[in-house]
């Protein structure tokens, strides 16, 4: 027996394909807002959140949304369109998935998902955000286009805490179903790579052998980077999850 409507923009991406199941399997409606229908047998509203179409159609009648949907830009101005919308049609809890050091590392993208907590936060609407390291799927895209290069470039003093999809879609489901939090503890990856820690398990796997190069990230990124900003603090109390960079490229790459 279904107990209430929860939208799920970005529902029919990586961590989507993720969240959707474990609501649905819950008892729940779940509506996807969504640029490109599909036949899944999910209900799919068709929208953009940069032009506002269909987005007040998407929100109507939900109790909950999560708000999952994002890109390299304007992530913010689709978060506030979304925020206005949920206002208006009353949603009771308004659920955000956002990046470790969104606060803290100095690029463009990292200031729009700033902006998008903020917009959340300062909605009306009771809300939860979580942060989350990097997924191991963008890890992996990451390290197969470096080792397309003939050398591999690996940045100094870049450190990441690579996380499974399936382990934040599974704390997501859990947070949206549960009372409105706030800013809740960060979650990441049981363990921190370098980038050359990342490629050579990829590169063996791949049969392929590339020379390491070390470079430098210049600017305030880089010293941002070097100085550990895009990891979850030391006793800020993140959740650490289980599933290892290893074990997610001996399941992907076989």
């Amino acid at each position: 027996m279904t107990t209430s409507t929860i939208l799920v923009t970005g529902g029919t991406g990586t961590l989507g394909g993720h969240v959707v199941p474990l609501l649905r399997s819950c008892g729940h409606d779940v509506r996807i807002l969504t640029r490109h229908p599909s036949t899944d047998g999910v209900d799919h509203v068709t929208g953009d959140l940069l032009t506002g179409e269909g987005v007040e159609a998407a929100v109507d009648g939900a109790a909950t949304v999560l708000h999952l949907a994002g890109g390299p830009k304007r992530d913010d101005e689709a978060t506030r369109t979304l925020v206005h919308a949920a206002s208006r049609a009353g949603v009771r809890h308004l659920v955000y998935i956002s990046v470790v050091g969104a606060d803290r590392v100095p690029l463009a993208w990292m200031r729009t998902k700033l902006e998008s907590e903020r917009a959340v936060a300062e909605s009306g609407i009771p809300w939860t955000t979580l942060r989350a390291a990097q997924f191991h799927d963008l890890a992996l895209t990451m390290v197969e286009k470096t080792a397309k290069l003939p050398v591999f470039p690996v940045p100094g003093g870049l450190r990441l805490q690579p996380v499974d999809s399936r382990e934040v879609a599974a704390r997501l489901a859990e947070l949206t179903l549960g009372a409105p939090s706030g800013l809740v503890p960060d979650l990441v990856g049981p363990h921190l790579y370098d980038l050359a820690a990342l490629a050579r398990p990829y590169l063996r796997r791949s049969g392929r052998r590339r020379p390491m190069l070390p470079v430098r990230i210049p600017g305030k990124a880089g010293r941002a980077y070097r100085a550990g900003a895009n990891l979850s603090p030391v006793g800020a109390g993140a959740e650490v999850g289980k599933r290892t960079w290893e074990e997610f490229l001996a399941e992907r790459l076989g």
